[in-house]
């Protein structure tokens, strides 16, 4: 609206760029001045349906700003057709119904758009009415209390530099965190919006898929010295710009952006904010380790993201961030690299670290959850960390996932399966087959085939659901099916040398040479390389053999398989459920038999 006056006012002369700054948002406050000047103009563009190409109303005039040209084109009468403004009932002043027309003639001499404009607002919130969205899109700053939840957009890296795109990433990672941690806001997780990286969509759009009503972008660049981020606030039904900011910071400072920023947000969403803790000074090079660390850990890299974590750690013994990726390296690691007895001390260690240092990081205490759970096999402390870390951040959708681990083994599947929605609702991108699988350690399996189809849909190259509904059209009985799944999770997976062995064993012999197939190539696997051995003995359960099950299952045991505390929940073990060496090796494990 200032802008639509100003332009008025000019009588036809140039609005230069500056004079906009100026006028909408004053000498002493910075904002994305670019952004902000160019959504303005769309917007009175869109409202007064003016072309770019062909202005009937705003011209560009490139490299200086924006002229008002209804007067000179003696297009006053091109407006769009009449509003019409109701009165309040009741309202707390008498107000005239309003009409705005086209005028009989066109007149040369009135520069009548803005003004009209005016009245028509004045009169809208005079009425307290919404004119058509006129005051909504007007005066944006009311929208910022109605954005109750918000994805944060990775980051644009604008350093021009390919190998800095850890660090754009890493920022919006701990934007999201801060975030997440210390606002009442709803924040979707990085998995969700780094789908969206590079992607060039309307906002609304994406809003719409991500069910949040806030969208925050912006970009950064990392000099040698220093940081320098621009972001923005977006309402996103209306697309109406909030607020933006400048940030410009030493080096030494930006690992405190991340926090500032969070705080600023909540005031402007008038979001309740928690008291974070003072934050330790943080040695800019740990810190620059500590997002390579985390950018790997995304690919689960082991070898690629324990040396960062290692490097921060050795240039900030006190970071407490890096402790807690630490320990989830170390635990990933006796899970899919080395057996498990070589880690867990090293797991265990660094994540008592993490919270010795700041007991209040919710990723270290779901590190030491994970420990209890996995390593430990202690349910009951799994689930006082566990349930620490979501009360400190309630949208860790990565704390939820782990307590619905947590209460599965526990066999409490109604608590489970709320935690297990709740982390999908939180971040549906980062274990999409999760509540689909949920269904199936319930053993209901038609409702997990229907989740897990949904999930296809909007994942169609993921081969970790279509792994996840082959087993489960397996226990369905559905064997066909199961195996085209198999065979397409193959596929996506690249891995054309097993998928042309196993289409063959169905050719040969159906789901039994399938079976007896998968059974052999397994072992021999196995004995190649590291592999867990409850992922053995859960191969080998498709062919029903009790006592080749067993062997594998007791392996387990002994080498203290991390996974090995789902075994009462594993459906492809029911069989074994009536044997007293099965019935033995849960008590010995500490579990209470399934009834």
């Amino acid at each position: 609206m200032e802008l639509l006056i100003l332009l008025a006012e000019k009588e036809g002369k140039v609005a230069t760029r500056q004079e906009i700054v100026e006028r909408l948002w004053g000498k002493e406050v910075f904002v994305d001045t670019e952004h902000g000047i160019n959504t303005a103009v769309r917007k009175i563009r869109q409202a007064l349906r003016d072309d770019p190409d062909e202005p009937r109303f705003v011209q560009t005039v490139t490299g200086k700003g924006y002229r008002f040209v209804a007067e000179k084109n003696g297009d006053s009468g091109a407006m769009p057709a009449a509003v019409e403004v109701a009165p309040a009932q009741p309202a707390a002043v008498a107000a005239s119904p309003v009409v705005v027309s086209k005028p009989a003639s066109k007149s040369r001499g009135m520069i009548w758009p803005a003004a009209a404009v005016v009245v028509v607002v004045v009169a809208g919130v005079v009425a307290g009415f919404n004119v058509g969205g006129v005051r909504d899109r007007l005066f944006p700053g009311s929208r910022a209390r109605q954005i109750h939840s918000i994805a944060v957009l990775p980051l644009n890296n604008l350093s021009g530099d390919a190998s800095q795109e850890y660090f754009a990433d890493g920022m919006t990672d701990e934007v999201i965190t801060m975030l997440a941690k210390n606002t009442s806001l709803r924040v979707v997780s990085r998995t969700s919006v780094m789908q969206y990286k590079g992607v060039k969509r309307p906002l609304p759009e994406i809003a719409r898929e991500l069910g949040v009503d806030g969208i925050l972008e912006g970009s950064i660049e990392r000099l040698p010295n220093s940081v320098h981020m621009t972001v923005q606030l977006i309402y996103a039904p209306t697309d109406t710009h909030v607020w933006a900011a400048r940030y410009d910071r030493d080096l030494n400072a930006a690992v405190s952006l991340p926090s500032e920023l969070s705080e600023t947000i909540a005031k402007e969403v008038k979001s309740a904010t928690s008291t974070a803790p003072r934050q330790r000074a943080v040695n800019p090079e740990a810190h620059d380790a500590y997002l390579h660390g985390r950018y790997f850990w995304f690919t689960f890299n082991v070898a690629n993201t324990l040396p960062y974590f290692q490097k921060a750690i050795e240039l900030q013994p006190d970071y407490a961030a890096a402790w807690s990726g630490l320990a989830d390296t170390y635990a990933v690691d006796g899970m899919m690299n080395h057996p498990p007895r070589e880690v867990t001390e090293k797991v265990h260690a660094a994540a008592l670290k993490a919270i010795e240092l700041d007991p209040s990081l919710a990723e270290a205490h779901n590190s030491l959850a994970a420990w209890y759970l996995f390593y430990a096999w202690d349910p009951g402390r799994a689930e006082v960390e566990s349930r620490r870390a979501v009360e400190l951040n309630p949208n860790y959708a990565e704390g939820y996932h782990v307590l619905s681990y947590v209460l599965e083994v526990q066999n409490r599947y109604a608590e489970g399966e709320a935690a297990a929605k709740r982390s999908v609702e939180l971040d549906p991108f980062i274990h999409p087959w999760e509540l689909g699988s949920y269904y199936t350690t319930e053993r209901r399996f038609d409702d997990a085939i229907q989740e897990l189809k949904m999930r296809i849909v909007a994942h169609p190259n993921d081969a970790d659901i279509r792994a996840a509904i082959s087993k489960t059209y397996w226990l369905r009985g559905m064997y066909q099916e199961s195996q085209q799944e198999y065979e397409q999770s193959l596929e996506l997976q690249h891995d054309s040398a097993t998928q042309a062995a196993a289409h063959k064993a169905w050719v040969s012999g159906g789901e039994t040479a399938v079976e007896h197939w998968g059974a052999e190539r397994i072992k021999a696997l196995a004995s190649k390389q590291y592999v867990e051995t409850d992922y053995v003995a859960s191969t080998i359960a498709f062919t029903g053999d009790k006592d080749e099950t067993m062997k594998y299952l007791e392996a387990s045991y002994r080498e203290h398989d991390p996974d090995l505390i789902f075994i009462q929940n594993e459906p492809l073990f029911d069989f074994l459920h009536s044997d007293p060496r099965y019935q033995a090796l849960v008590k010995k494990m500490g579990l209470t038999l399934a009834e």
